[in-house]
């Protein structure tokens, strides 16, 4: 992948808030890989009619959620159009969508997605933090 060879963008998003996002976005997936590590555990048995034959105890049996997943929603969340679109574009050069000199592009093509949330689309990657530390350094930034 090569890198912008002029700095041909500006972020609305500081490096260092999206290096943040990124070490976020690694805790939630190192979280996930333990999960499917553990083996078994979540799957889900039915009975012969369809139905999930786990029964709840009440409170103690609730799956607490991780506070750092809670939190990268959070932070993804509250970010305003230009900078959600910045991190999917970020987001797609480092996992080789685009060249790094199509950046612009790229966020262009993010805020057309009117499909997408964004806290939804980027949290749906497990490899979230590795691509966006590849995009960022992809930039030069």
């Amino acid at each position: 992948m090569r890198r912008i060879s002029d700095k041909d963008w500006d972020l609305a998003l500081s490096p260092d808030t999206i290096r943040e996002l990124i070490l976020k976005a690694r805790a939630v997936s190192a979280g996930m890989n333990a999960d499917y590590e553990d083996g078994a555990e979540h799957e889900v048995e039915l009975d012969d009619r369809g139905h999930d034959t786990h029964h709840h105890d009440g409170l103690a049996e609730e799956e607490i959620e991780d506070l750092t997943a809670r939190e990268l929603r959070a932070a993804i969340r509250e970010l305003n159009e230009d900078e959600a679109a910045e991190l999917v574009a970020l987001m797609w050069i480092g996992r080789g969508d685009f060249e790094p000199a199509e950046f612009k592009l790229a966020v262009e093509e993010a805020k057309g997605r009117a499909d997408i949330k964004p806290w939804r689309y980027l949290l749906d990657r497990p490899l979230l933090g590795e691509w966006l530390e590849d995009g960022l350094q992809a930039i030069g930034a």
